[in-house]
């Protein structure tokens, strides 16, 4: 934050508005305050570049050992997703459940591969698999509270890591994912699916056209009711995809009253405005609604759930929570987050140029003034700015599928950038950058919605980083096998 505002904001609260702001701190508890006022001071640290990890090319890996790390819902998606992907060898598996571990063998055994060594016993059995030697990426699909060790662990025993979202939960996680990845020289990719997502590429192939001139504003949101999820029992039986989160892991994250998931919404985005490539975040504030439901449920449902009686006069986080954000060029950003709501599905992607609008839930819509474009122009769109990827691997990703196929055409894009030698899409300030929020979002919400400073992550390279290429160049070259007639369409050949 620039001295001028603070100053700004300092004589705010001496002058006029101090009745208000007394007023609205007043509703803050103290003890909240105290909670966190640790994050600033970790938000403040500023440790000194080792070495630039963004545009950084690691070797080539003609074949890319993998190993996996939480073998549940998302986990066990991405075994099977892999079995597709040419030059993909599934070295080791870890979970300690071993119900999880024989999921994933069978889906390596119907896809016609060799079984993966399996690493379990205890919750630090991924230390091991870390340390053998057997991988050379390791994919990090586990409850939130595991992903930073297994990253850590991870490119200390030598390899790479591609950690599910949000990536960390602290500021010193994310400083330590980011001084790690530097000192070690291996990459630390956020595995932020809604990257590939169709219209969210088909829009950042537009912003680079030009289409929408400057980017004025975006806005993003995760508003998904997971009622089922967290109150569904899960079954120690079935070998992930349960439809509930083991230990009900997720229900615990939600006694933090922050944006604990900020990425969907925000990951794209910042890959539009170019953030930590040619602009990058500079500060937020947050503001959190009452919990109007989940306390509710679990009064309702504890005298028969055992395991939902630890909760009983806990506060959880409230149903909506929204974090402003304004960029260093002058741009702003809305992500919103509510996953007790009874409310549709919505995963907002809005970008507002000075040339070109674009929306996407409920419906996609792109305009160029008041009017949005019918059908037909709408396919014009799609035909004239799809970006290559798409082209190359669109109808593939379709027909394997995670979340309408953008999972596929993000692991198929990792696999490919270390096949080839080529710099990661998302990289450690990404990760970094995108899931301080959280903290950022904890810090502000308990003191009043003041503003705070996002630290700048890339401490300074961002004015000279290059943006992430879309174009495929030096790459493009992974196939996939087992899948029938995914090249009817000019996709890539089938082996």
């Amino acid at each position: 934050m620039s001295n001028n505002r603070r100053e700004f904001l300092k004589n705010i609260a001496l002058g006029s508005g101090a009745v208000a702001a007394t007023s609205l701190m007043s509703a803050t508890s103290p003890a909240a305050k105290e909670e966190v006022k640790y994050i600033r001071k970790s938000a403040e640290r500023v440790p000194a570049m080792k070495f630039n990890m963004c545009g950084y090319a690691a070797p080539k890996l003609d074949k890319v050992r993998v190993g996996f790390v939480g073998i549940g819902d998302r986990g066990i998606g991405a075994v099977e997703r892999m079995t597709y992907i040419e030059g993909v060898e599934i070295t080791a598996i870890c979970d300690t459940r071993q119900a999880a571990l024989d999921g994933a063998q069978a889906k390596l055994v119907k896809a016609g591969l060799p079984k993966a060594k399996e690493f379990t016993g205890s919750d630090t059995a991924f230390k091991d698999l870390c340390e053998s030697g057997l991988v050379d990426l390791v994919y990090t699909a586990t409850p939130w509270e595991w992903h930073v060790p297994v990253g850590l662990a991870a490119m200390n025993g030598g390899a790479h890591t591609a950690i599910e979202v949000s990536t960390a939960k602290t500021m010193d996680e994310c400083w330590e994912m980011v001084e790690t990845s530097e000192r070690t020289r291996k990459h630390c990719v956020i595995l932020e699916n809604c990257c590939y997502d169709f219209f969210e590429l088909l829009t950042l192939n537009m912003v680079r056209q030009g289409a929408f001139g400057d980017l004025i504003h975006g806005e993003g949101a995760y508003i998904h009711d997971l009622d089922y999820w967290h109150f569904n029992k899960p079954k120690d039986d079935k070998p992930g995809g349960d439809g509930a989160y083991d230990k009900l892991w997720r229900l615990h994250e939600n006694t933090r009253k922050a944006n604990v998931y900020p990425t969907h919404g925000l990951g794209p985005i910042c890959q539009a405005m170019d953030i930590n490539r040619g602009d990058r975040l500079d500060y937020l504030t947050a503001m959190m609604s009452d919990d109007f439901t989940l306390e509710r449920r679990i009064k309702e449902l504890a005298p028969d759930r055992p395991d939902l009686k630890q909760f009983l006069g806990k506060e959880m986080r409230g149903n909506m929570d929204m974090q402003m954000i304004r960029t260093v060029k002058g741009r702003t950003i809305m992500i919103q987050h509510d996953i007790s709501s009874p409310r549709p599905y919505s995963r907002i992607h809005m970008l507002s140029g000075t040339k070109c609008f674009a929306q996407k839930w409920p419906l996609q819509h792109i305009a160029f003034g008041h009017n949005v474009a019918d059908e037909a122009k709408m396919k014009e769109l799609q035909e004239k700015y799809q970006p290559e990827i798409v082209r190359r691997v669109g109808e593939m990703a379709k027909q394997v599928g995670g979340h309408g196929g953008m999972d596929f055409m993000m692991d198929w894009r990792l696999i490919d950038c270390l096949r080839n030698g080529l710099p990661m899409d998302m990289d450690v300030y990404d990760a970094a950058a995108w899931s301080c929020i959280t903290p950022l979002s904890e810090w502000s919400i308990a003191n009043g919605s003041k503003p705070i400073d996002i630290p700048d992550f890339t401490r300074g390279a961002w004015k000279t980083n290059k943006p992430i290429d879309i174009t495929l160049n030096g790459g493009g070259t992974t196939g996939v096998r087992n899948l029938k007639d995914a090249d009817s369409k000019g996709q890539l050949n089938v082996h």
